[in-house]
């Protein structure tokens, strides 16, 4: 992948061999959820830190997740390999569109199909979304974009496309209480290490990590102010 993005044209889709492809001059994004399978064979969710924060005692297969910010759907796919149902909201248009080419193509591949047939995409914004969800979930997963770093050298390839189309979350506020709205067991909230927490508010307990963190409330003993 090149990092050459020229300014003044604007991302679009295109189909490729590799699958739908997102492009804007050099810099091209094609999500693909087989390089997720050595994480997810077997056991192998295990040792994801997201198991760890996502894992809940005394609960037993099938269980229900809601993925609110799904992004590229890599999160999304631990908590399937985990045993949830997961529903993910993706809000842009053209993310939702690569996210489902990729579904759809992991889902002819034998270890991600078991997997991606619990997996439900839906566009739209899960702020309005959540509070309305038919069926309480056992954990709603919150991984808004990072604000922008300093140093955009530091920024992965990967998402700098993404970042041109997903600003960083300027409603914290609002999406963390959808995610209480929806009364779950359990907010699981993905940040970078050192970043301040979402929306100011405080978790319970945290799982850290070298570069990110999971910051976790249990909804029915905890609630923002």
């Amino acid at each position: 992948m090149k990092e050459n993005v020229t300014e003044n044209s604007k991302p679009s889709l295109i189909e490729t061999p590799e699958g739908l492809t997102l492009q804007q001059g050099e810099l091209s994004l094609c999500a693909d959820l087989r390089t997720m399978i050595p994480r997810v064979r077997g056991e192998m969710w295990r040792h994801e830190p997201l198991a760890k924060a996502a894992s809940l005692k005394g609960l037993k297969p099938p269980m229900l997740a809601v993925d609110a910010t799904a992004g590229l759907g890599e999160d999304a796919l631990i908590l399937a390999a985990i045993g949830y149902r997961v529903i993910l909201f993706e809000q842009d248009p053209q993310i939702h569109a690569l996210l489902e080419d990729a579904l759809r193509r992991a889902a002819s591949d034998e270890v991600l199909s078991p997997l991606v047939g619990r997996m439900d995409l839906r566009k739209g914004d899960s702020i309005s979304a959540l509070p309305q969800l038919e069926e309480k979930p056992d954990l709603v997963y919150l991984d808004p974009m990072f604000p922008a770093r300093q140093k955009s050298g530091l920024i992965k390839k990967k998402f700098q496309l993404l970042q041109l189309l997903e600003a960083p979350c300027s409603d914290e506020e609002e999406l963390l209480h959808a995610a209480f709205a929806a009364d779950p067991r359990r907010i699981v909230i993905k940040r970078p290490a050192k970043g301040p927490f979402l929306a100011q508010k405080k978790p319970e307990y945290s799982y850290p990590g070298s570069s990110i963190r999971y910051d976790c409330f249990s909804v029915r003993i905890s609630n923002p102010s």
